[in-house]
């Protein structure tokens, strides 16, 4: 009788070493099959590359960074919460709120370093409800972040009564694309210094190390003896305090606090996170990646206005590149386990 061949110990070694290196290239694989799809989409319909070159033009590429800032910002939060074993589908309507809280505050003749903090406070404190109502009533994340979309979203329309709020001209209106630091603005700059901060406390603190363990394994972490609902909470007021950030950066844009901007940026939130390595089942995520992966959505924007794509084919590709992502990502931890 045959002897059943069974997978040695190296197999499952050589698997999980070829996943943690796929993560870690993903995003820039992703990139790279962008701007190869942008280089043959040239080469076909126009036999040159001169829209190829006009998309990779150091200009073009430094203002689609400055586009990218919103969403960036967004991403960072979303990578603690993924990271996390978590998701957040209120991003949007929390933008949207941050900026009526400030233009309300500066219309009402505050300084506009108090607008600023209560832009990152509203964030903050949406954040921190989402955690609560996640741990407290223990309701998934999808359903507990769903209905704080629409309760973000008539907030913010209650308080504006339906209507874009004008402020008065402050420097908040230069923070992202105000002259910074040779050819980096003030919202890239900005930006980098929170992305450090970010890596830095996910790489060296002790809460760093919690945020990747609840998200690799909820009920480990429980019995090691971690206080799993505190630390979702700290999580999600974290990542409220960066879509607090995003929505500075989209007051500075806007110039009023609008309740109907935003829709739909969580998706290309989410997008960014999951093309830049993050995983859906959590424990898996990087700052860089999820950087890149933001760039990626941008770059993919700004090549379809060039190539005069039309936007519904840009939702389109966005969606399937969501969908290839996740499904990679599926593929892995079945071959993993």
């Amino acid at each position: 009788m045959a002897e059943k061949l069974t997978p040695g110990p190296g197999s499952k070694t050589g698997s999980l070493k070829f996943a943690r290196i796929y993560r870690a290239l993903l995003p820039f694989l992703s990139l790279a099959v962008v701007l190869l799809v942008f280089l043959l989409a040239d080469l076909f319909t126009n036999g040159g590359v001169e829209k190829f070159s006009e998309m990779m033009n150091p200009l073009n590429l430094m203002l689609v960074a400055n586009q990218n800032v919103i969403v960036a910002l967004g991403a960072l939060g979303m990578t603690l919460i993924i990271i996390n074993g978590g998701i957040d589908l209120s991003p949007g309507s929390s933008i949207a709120l941050s900026t009526v809280m400030i233009a309300l505050c500066l219309e009402s003749g505050y300084d506009p370093a108090v607008a600023l903090l209560a832009g990152l406070a509203t964030g903050a404190a949406i954040g921190l409800l989402n955690g609560a109502i996640i741990t407290r009533f223990k309701i998934v994340p999808f359903i507990a972040t769903l209905g704080m979309m629409s309760i973000a979203r008539g907030l913010a329309k209650l308080m504006s009564s339906e209507q874009k709020i004008n402020a008065p001209e402050t420097w908040l209106n230069e923070l992202l694309y105000g002259a910074g630091l040779g050819p980096f603005s003030r919202g890239l700059i900005a930006l980098v210094v929170l992305a450090l901060l970010l890596w830095a406390i996910l790489k060296f603190t002790v809460f760093g190390r919690y945020v990747f363990a609840i998200g690799s394994n909820e009920t480990a972490a429980r019995l090691c003896g971690l206080r799993v609902e505190g630390q979702k909470m700290l999580v999600y007021m974290l990542a409220g305090f960066f879509f607090g950030a995003a929505a500075v950066m989209e007051f500075s844009t806007l110039g009023n606090g609008d309740p109907s901007t935003a829709i739909g940026k969580e998706l290309d939130i989410i997008a960014a996170v999951v093309i830049g390595g993050g995983s859906l089942s959590g424990g898996k995520g990087s700052v860089v990646g999820s950087l890149v992966g933001a760039y990626i959505i941008s770059l993919l924007r700004n090549g379809c206005v060039l190539y005069d794509i039309p936007n519904p084919v840009q939702e389109i590709v966005t969606g399937v590149i969501i969908i290839a992502a996740v499904a990679i990502d599926q593929l892995l931890l079945r071959r993993r386990s």
